[in-house]
Order: structure tokens, then C-alpha cells, then sequence
């Protein structure tokens, strides 16, 4: 029987890219399939779960706006950052001729990234609520001339062929994973590596105040390198901020920034201090 430690919560079905994303960081976890956000994240919540793998944005797609409401509902720290690679792969029923192909299905956002290929090959779009659900259904379904957009982990899972892989007209697609945990894992302060700190705060009611609440990082060198709003508020009239800066809390130049960020906004929490994924370094800004 697997225990509580040894799980790793995900939103989505088998053979997702999240699922991918958790077998490829936590190969050591088992893990486990959710329906919603919500329900991967409680379970680490409750103890039920290690770990969750939840998706943040896409270069691609953007934001998954839920997720920064949903923190703040929470009580879970981050404890890490994955960059995966979105590589769509063109599955079929075993011994498929890429040229015996009619129809196509997967979720509206992967069919629209491998729109120029599906063309390509003249093949009809079907819409499906996922990719690895798409993927799924065909190994059920056995419909000889329908293909499948989604992992290769899909495919393996499902018993499909991969008749092409990198099946996205462009490259570069990529999905930020946080890793949550239910304790706080601030790693020790190395001055050869790279980090990254995630808070959320408010603002107060005054004038010029998110320049105020910057405005120490500046002043202190240091580079906020993601700024997300949104309203916390059904009144309309309380913004929420979630920052992430390239930065350790144990670093002088981040305790000064944060003593001025304390001092002009209000409900600050740290949600986390986490070395920077190598992706980071690699690719200096995504464009989202």
C-alpha cells in the first residue's frame, strides 16, 4: 500500500503533461491523478500527498489565473519550480500509416498550436475536454483512422504508436510547474546558486503605492522578474499581488527590500524560497 509520504498530487488524467512533469522531477513518488487543481492541492493540504504539481503558465496560453486564487486559500509553501517542455506527439492505434489518417482530437489549445500540420496532413479537428483524455479515448474507441494529440508518456500509457513527435508548428512552448509541499524547505544560502523567491501581498489604500512596495527591490538591486495582480476582493476594491524575485531571504540586500515591502504593504506571505530551475538560465524571459 502506498503511504501519504510517497504521493505526488497533479491535476488531470494519466499520461498529462503534469503527470509527465511529475515523473520526470519525483520518479521516486507515485503519482496521483486529480480532477481539479483544488483537489490536488488539499490533498497535500490534509497530509494525503507529498507533494502537488500544479501548473502556473505557458508561454503559450499564459497564466492558469485559478491557481493564484487558490493559494492564498491554502496554508502550502513552494518548494520548487519546473520548466517542461511541451512536446506534442501525433499518436495512433498500433500499425496506423500516417497516410490512412481522416480525423484528429485533443484539447482546442494543442489542436490550435499544431494547426498548421493537422492541415497539412488534411485531417478533420475534433475537440477533447484534454490531451491525454484524447488519448485515452482512442485506445478505447479503436477508431483505425483517428489520431491523437498529446505525451509520449499517452502514448506509452494508452498503447499508442508515436507517428511523429514535435507535432507543434513552433518550438519553444513551455509550461512553469510549482512544486508544493505542506512544510516550508528554505534551502541554506549558497553564493553559487541562483534563487528565486515567491510572495504574495496587498497594497494599502494610498497613493503610488505598489511603486512604494517595489521600490526597495530596486533600491537594493534586485530583479522582480514576475508581477501578477488580480482582485481578492468581491468588493472590487482590494488588489492582490503575487511577486517573484530573483533572490534569498537570508541575503542582506532581500532583508532590506522586504523590511520597506512590510512597511507600505499589508498581509505579506512569503510562499517561498526555491533554487531556480536551469531553464532560467538558458532562456533569460518568456514571453507570455
Amino acid at each position: 500500500m502506498t503511504q501519504n509520504n510517497d504521493i505526488i498530487a497533479y491535476q488531470g488524467i494519466e499520461g498529462a503533461y503534469s503527470h509527465l512533469s511529475c515523473s520526470r522531477v519525483h520518479p521516486e513518488l507515485k503519482a496521483k491523478a486529480c480532477r481539479s487543481f483544488v483537489e490536488a492541492m488539499f490533498m497535500v493540504e490534509r497530509g494525503e500527498a507529498r507533494l502537488a504539481m500544479i501548473p502556473l503558465e505557458n508561454s503559450t496560453a499564459g497564466r492558469v489565473e485559478e491557481i493564484y486564487r487558490l493559494m492564498p486559500k491554502t496554508q502550502l509553501h513552494i518548494i520548487g519550480e519546473h520548466f517542461e517542455p511541451v512536446n506534442h506527439c501525433l499518436l495512433a492505434l498500433p500499425g496506423t500509416k500516417i497516410e490512412n489518417l481522416r480525423s484528429i482530437s485533443s484539447h482546442p489549445q494543442a489542436l490550435a498550436q499544431c494547426e498548421g500540420n493537422i492541415k497539412e496532413l488534411g485531417l478533420v479537428q475534433v475537440a477533447s475536454l484534454d490531451t491525454a483524455g484524447s488519448a485515452r479515448e482512442l485506445s478505447e474507441s479503436r477508431v483505425p483512422d483517428q489520431a491523437s494529440i498529446a505525451s509520449s508518456l499517452a502514448a506509452e500509457l494508452y498503447g499508442l504508436d508515436i507517428l511523429r513527435e514535435n507535432f507543434q508548428d513552433k518550438t519553444g512552448n513551455t509550461t512553469r510547474f510549482l512544486i508544493l509541499a505542506k512544510e516550508s524547505r528554505m534551502p541554506p544560502l549558497e553564493d553559487k546558486l541562483r534563487y528565486m523567491t515567491t510572495i504574495m501581498f496587498k497594497t494599502r489604500n494610498i497613493p503610488a503605492a505598489l511603486y512604494k512596495t517595489l521600490g526597495g527591490f530596486a533600491t537594493n538591486g534586485l530583479n522582480i522578474v514576475k508581477l501578477e495582480s488580480y482582485m481578492a476582493s468581491e468588493t472590487m476594491q482590494v488588489t492582490s499581488f503575487h511577486l517573484d524575485v530573483e533572490g534569498h531571504p537570508h541575503d542582506q540586500a532581500m532583508q532590506h527590500a522586504l523590511q520597506e515591502l512590510h512597511f507600505f504593504a499589508k498581509e505579506v506571505r512569503v510562499m517561498g524560497t526555491y533554487q531556480a530551475h536551469p531553464f532560467r538560465l538558458s532562456h533569460l524571459r518568456i514571453d507570455i
